[in-house]
Order: structure tokens, then C-alpha cells, then sequence
């Protein structure tokens, strides 16, 4: 039974799981998007969800605490000057799991973990499509004669003058 196991502890040890967060915390913040195994990328979601939530305010202690989890200057300077700003309406719900299929290798089930603000194709600006209407023969020509018509009149009327 697993009463009260309330995390993945991923068949590390406490201080390999640490660096393991911290590092794949690292990474995401630095490239937006990283591929990894399903179990993983759930740790890693209750690991950095906290973590942005906290650089919204920005406080040295914040900026402590960020730090004392990331362990990466860099890593922390990006949170609190780009993606802080980026998700300061949002309530929560920072990052975004997609699975993509099980490895070649041992059949884990993979996955990638991206932030949800940064990923252009799923914003709901680009949503927006045209719609895509049937061609059709009949309608190509009734649209190509008006506009023969229309250009036929604009060259006129220089002439007439």
C-alpha cells in the first residue's frame, strides 16, 4: 500500500533527484521545451510550477529562494526578467505536457514539457484561421469574369479622358 506517498521518487536517491530537478528545471527555463519520460516531466511540473509562481514577485528573498532550488545565475536571471513578465496574468498552469510515443530503447513513455506561454503554434492568437472553402470550377470562373470586368473598365477610363 502507499498511504501518504505523495511523490514520484523516480528510483533515485533524494540528493540524485534533487540535481536531476534542478538541472531539467534549468533547462526548461532556458529552452522553453525539453523532451524527457512522462513520470519525469510530472515531477518536474511540481517542482518548477512553484518556482515561477515565486518570480512573480520580485524580491531579493524570492530571488534567494529561486536560487537556492536552481543553483544557475543565468537560469534565474531569465525567470525573473522574461517569463515572469510573460505569465504575471496567469493564475497558474505555467507548463504543458504532450506525449509523443514510447523510446525506441526501452519503450518509456515520452514526452515533452514546454511553458505553456512560449509555444506560438498553440496560442490563441494563431487559433485564427481563414476558412477553407471547396474550389470548384463554377465558382472559379464566376469569380475570374467580374474581375476581367472591373480591370477592362479601369483601363477605359484612363483612355476616355
Amino acid at each position: 500500500m502507499r498511504h501518504n506517498k505523495k511523490f514520484n521518487h523516480l528510483g533515485r536517491t533524494a540528493s540524485h533527484r534533487n540535481a536531476m530537478l534542478s538541472n531539467m528545471a534549468c533547462s526548461l527555463i532556458k529552452h522553453k521545451r525539453i523532451t524527457t519520460t512522462v513520470a519525469k516531466a510530472k515531477a518536474l511540473k511540481k517542482f518548477v510550477e512553484p518556482l515561477i509562481t515565486k518570480s512573480k514577485e520580485d524580491t531579493t528573498n524570492s530571488r534567494r529562494v529561486v536560487f537556492s532550488n536552481l543553483q544557475d545565475k543565468f537560469a534565474v536571471t531569465e525567470l525573473f526578467k522574461e517569463i515572469s513578465v510573460k505569465v504575471a496574468d496567469r493564475p497558474g498552469g505555467y507548463t504543458r505536457i504532450i506525449k509523443t510515443g514510447h523510446r525506441l530503447g526501452d519503450n518509456a513513455e515520452m514526452c515533452f514539457i514546454e511553458l505553456v506561454d512560449y509555444n506560438e503554434n498553440m496560442a490563441k492568437s494563431a487559433a485564427k484561421k481563414a476558412t477553407r472553402t471547396r474550389r470548384s470550377k463554377k465558382s472559379a470562373a464566376a469569380t475570374e469574369a467580374p474581375a476581367e470586368a472591373t480591370e477592362a473598365t479601369t483601363e477605359e477610363a484612363p483612355k476616355a479622358e
